[in-house]
């Protein structure tokens, strides 16, 4: 049962992630916690394996469809993606074992998430300044940042990455969402494989896996198919209505815990 439950909160929210650029992960870490089936280590080891799933499937329905990237930026970006989310993965880890309990560790997550979701929302709502940096070195710190706060938050990349691509390197809200994308791809890739190479997936039960992957290949699929369709102006609503919704729902899974 739980499985299905799954299955269809991941659909949706890496359909709206891909468009968004979110990332789905955004969603599924707040309502996994919300549901409350599984502890804080596993829901994000089942948000990072989502999140990754649809980012592989967006990423190579880009590339087929013809869509031109700047390998500069999605080269560095990646590198310091895979670096952050490296990181992250360790930080969160070393949180589990600092604090020993796991809802003091969910809480930091959702205050750090809650921090980057007002961000991305009035960033998005009152059109701040962009800045127009172009070295190589912003999109590795760029990315080394972004990486760090999906892994350590277990939601893939939420909505900071296209704010601060946006606010950084003055993308439009579509182009940033497809850079976002790339960067959840590494960062999750590079979380994988941090559990694979230190704690195992020995403490997870892999068979909601079997619920976990197809959803996320469907809404990756889903995802790539709307981000063509929307224009940038539905691209940004849609993006403002699902931080709102994130944000009260995060607030409340925070105000449980206390």
């Amino acid at each position: 049962m739980i499985g299905l439950i799954y299955f269809f909160v991941i659909v949706i929210a890496n359909t709206i992630g891909a468009v968004s650029g979110m990332g789905g992960g955004v969603i599924i870490k707040p309502v996994f916690d919300f549901i409350g089936a599984h502890d804080v280590a596993a829901i994000s080891f089942y948000s990072a394996t989502a999140v990754f799933t649809m980012s592989v499937v967006s990423t190579m329905r880009q590339l087929t469809s013809g869509r031109k990237f700047n390998w500069q930026i999605v080269s560095w970006v990646s590198v310091g993606a895979v670096l952050g989310g490296i990181l992250g993965n360790l930080a969160f880890e070393a949180c589990l074992n600092w604090f020993g309990n796991k809802d003091i560790v969910q809480l930091i997550q959702i205050v750090l998430t809650v921090i980057t979701l007002i961000f991305a929302f009035v960033y998005t709502k009152y059109n701040w300044k962009n800045f127009k940096l172009t070295h190589v070195i912003w999109y590795f710190i760029c990315g080394l940042m972004l990486g760090f706060l999906a892994s350590l938050l277990g939601i893939g990349g939420g909505p900071i990455n296209v704010s601060l691509l946006m606010l950084l390197f003055s993308l439009p809200i579509k182009e940033a969402t497809v850079y976002s994308i790339c960067t959840i791809f590494f960062s999750q890739f590079a979380k994988l494989l941090t559990i694979a190479l230190t704690t195992g997936f020995s403490r997870y039960d892999l068979t909601i896996l079997w619920f976990v992957i197809p959803a996320a290949v469907i809404g990756g699929l889903l995802g790539a198919k709307f981000s063509k369709i929307l224009s940038p102006e539905k691209v940004t609503v849609v993006f403002q209505g699902v931080v709102l919704l994130v944000l009260f729902i995060n607030l409340y899974n925070g105000y449980y815990l206390l």
